[in-house]
């Protein structure tokens, strides 16, 4: 074979390679909340998922155990989609927001964080799945009013350096890559009460929540999942999706390792301040949560202006007869980010919730990550 041949030849091999390493490691994880499997599984498309966090598990008596006795039969449909995609990772999510008051008390001893383990090992070989995925909130912190204590910080390191022994174990056996993956805050506070730069080795990413910046326990409006800093941002407010990982990149997590979070849902507020269209001015009415999907059905009705913040990169809705303010991801948004995730050589991305999305979302999410 002449060496210009050989040459080619090897390129051509190194850009495949390439290639291939790029799309291994852009992950997209998509939470699924439990009950919409019963209802709702047929909207689930495997093909444009690399992994699904199954939410929740609950936490009793120092055991992971499962959120509903209906887990059983759910979790059969969910490892189902594998025949639609055979590279598909199902990971059970254990704690969130509502179920984390277990997690301090269930890894305050070394005897107890053995139990916590080796229940997590048996729940994953029970329902046949590939990973756990730990979302306490807090370690060190209250999170919904949830027991913790200063020993949280060391006690996160030592049950997660467990599971990734116990899990590597397993797995020699099963001769099965077994998957450990945290969801962590979008914030420096968390990042005081983890030891980032020692716990990021036992685990295969982490999911950042970067979304929840600004909500209804907040009396003026904001982004909640903004990519960049507003121009407009108060003093007092400067959260970001840039800000929360390069926090964690200073913490020590190697950008592979760093899953951005997108939100399939937006939070408002009504009887706002009408002044530049509701963005950054207090709100006097209710707030609320609602879904992507049902952002696009107030669309149609004209009755609310879209608007693009084109510092932070953020879109975001006004009606200015009820005051209401509605701050989302949306399609353009997504391409900014999937081009953050790209130019930061990060690990992908993640969204809260699969259903509150109608498959636009997905859809751009996916396409985007696939570009070369």
């Amino acid at each position: 074979m002449k060496k210009a041949s050989i040459i080619s030849l090897l390129l051509f091999l190194g850009f495949i390679f390439n290639i291939s390493a790029l799309k291994a490691q852009e992950k997209i994880v998509g939470y699924i909340v439990a009950g919409n499997v019963d209802d709702k599984f047929h909207e689930i498309t495997a093909k444009k998922l690399t992994h699904i966090n199954y939410a929740f598990a609950n936490i009793k008596d120092g055991e992971i155990v499962a959120g509903s006795p209906e887990d059983k039969e759910r979790f059969k449909k969910i490892n189902s989609l594998k025949q639609d995609n055979p590279d598909l990772k199902i990971l059970i999510s254990v704690g969130g927001w509502a179920w984390s008051g277990g997690f301090s008390e269930a890894v305050s001893t070394k005897a107890r964080r053995v139990r916590f383990a080796n229940s997590g090992i048996s729940f994953l070989k029970k329902h046949n799945i590939d990973g756990i995925d730990l979302d306490w909130e807090y370690p060190g912190q209250p999170g919904a009013g949830n027991l913790h204590s200063p020993e949280d910080k060391q006690n996160f390191t030592s049950i997660l350096k467990l599971f990734r022994k116990k899990l590597d174990s397993v797995g020699k056996i099963d001769t099965q890559d077994y998957l450990l993956t945290i969801a962590t805050a979008a914030n420096e506070e968390y990042l005081k009460h983890v030891e980032l730069n020692k716990i990021h080795p036992h685990l295969d990413f982490i999911n950042i929540m970067s979304y929840d910046y600004q909500g209804g326990w907040n009396d003026s409006t904001s982004h909640h999942t903004n990519l960049y800093v507003s121009e407009t941002d108060p003093e007092d407010y400067k959260n970001s999706t840039i800000t929360a990982v390069k926090e964690h990149l200073a913490a020590g997590a190697p950008s592979e390792k760093l899953v951005v979070g997108i939100a399939f849902y937006g939070r408002g507020w009504h009887e706002t301040e009408n002044k530049n269209s509701g963005l950054h001015q207090k709100a006097f009415g209710k707030s609320f949560s609602i879904n992507y999907r049902e952002i696009k059905d107030s669309l149609k009705d004209g009755k609310y202006n879209r608007f693009w913040d084109e510092a932070a990169k953020a879109p975001y809705l006004w009606r200015e007869d009820t005051g209401t303010f509605i701050t989302y991801d949306d399609p353009e948004s997504i391409k900014q980010k999937v081009k953050f995730i790209k130019e930061f050589n990060l690990g992908g991305a993640m969204f809260w919730q699969y259903h509150g999305d109608d498959g636009e979302l997905l859809e751009t999410l996916y396409t985007e990550l696939k570009k070369q």
